[in-house]
């Protein structure tokens, strides 16, 4: 049965908040992307996750809480954290921080980690069913592991409307890429995944960013598997021009099938690239995407490139 797509009234926030009580699952828009949400401390829910999206479970998952205190029930945040917490959350920057002893997370939503993932996502119809059902909710993105990633209510039912029991529909995701992990537990903060929250940004906070390597058969955050948001669609990168039998993905001016941004906005182009990605990989097999520029956010926009593009 195709789950309903309901405006987030108070009336579907508590009908939501009572489904994921019960154990099930809830498609929730947070200002990344669509999170497939359920209770964090009940592995029978976060297993169906796992089975929902095909997911391995050794990727752990993030913890989305409502606010700082929330947070610190799960996570022990060390001062350097908590200046981070206090420049970004409500938004899109995960912190990977201890786990605290009060911890209700459970063992498979952190791939038996002794770590744990956390973030306060700013997307108020996130915000109102945290704070309705008042504990933490794990919550990946509401598509089959590796592929595209949903950032409208419609593409959360196309890829998985049969599995969840209600998807809240809180518009077009305004970032469009997931958050930014780092990695708070060191004397520097370390970057696990690029994503909508620049680097530069979180220097301004806590400098000496380090960028640390990745084992993509271990990953100590979500994101880091080696072949991850892919499309059905093989991709070639940093192409100038399309070849003949080719969808083009642009940047800039010029001709495009679709153009990330005409004007090269990162910003723009974020926002658009999993639904452009999404409408090529529908009617192409192949295709070809303009060079990026590996800044600011072009950094999290070649990442899931890359990784999209794994074969």
């Amino acid at each position: 049965m195709m789950a309903p797509i309901l405006n987030p009234t108070p009336e579907a926030i508590t009908r939501a908040a009572k489904a994921l009580r019960a154990g099930r699952l809830v498609a929730m828009p947070t200002e990344t992307v669509y999170g497939l949400a359920a209770r964090a401390d009940d592995p029978v829910a976060v297993a169906s996750i796992y089975t929902a999206k095909g997911r391995p479970k050794f990727n752990p998952l993030i913890a989305h809480c409502a606010n700082l205190e929330m947070a610190q029930r799960e996570g022990d945040f060390s001062a350097n954290a908590l200046k981070l917490a206090a420049a970004f959350w409500p938004g899109p920057l995960t912190l990977v921080v201890n786990l605290a002893s009060s911890h209700t997370v459970c063992d498979l939503a952190r791939a038996g980690l002794d770590s744990i993932a956390i973030r306060v996502p700013a997307h108020p119809v996130a915000q109102a069913l945290l704070s309705e059902i008042g504990q933490p909710l794990v919550a990946p993105s509401a598509n089959p592991s590796g592929k595209i990633s949903p950032t409208e209510a419609a593409h959360v039912a196309a890829d998985m409307g049969e599995k969840l029991d209600l998807i809240l529909d809180g518009g077009v995701c305004q970032a469009g890429v997931e958050s930014t992990i780092i990695d708070a537990r060191g004397k520097a903060p370390a970057l696990l995944r690029p994503g909508s929250l620049d680097p530069d940004q979180i220097e301004s906070v806590w400098p000496g960013l380090i960028r640390p390597a990745q084992n993509p058969d271990a990953p100590q955050s979500p994101g880091q598997l080696l072949r991850h948001y892919a499309p059905n669609a093989r991709l070639r990168l940093n192409a100038d021009a399309p070849h003949d039998s080719e969808a083009y993905l642009g940047f800039g001016p010029g001709p495009a099938t679709l153009n990330l941004s005409a004007t090269q906005d990162l910003t723009e182009a974020a926002s658009n690239l999993f639904s452009m990605l999404r409408r090529l990989d529908a009617v192409h097999d192949k295709i070809a995407v303009a060079p990026i520029p590996n800044h600011g956010l072009g950094e999290a926009i070649n990442d899931r490139l890359t990784r999209a593009a794994q074969q």
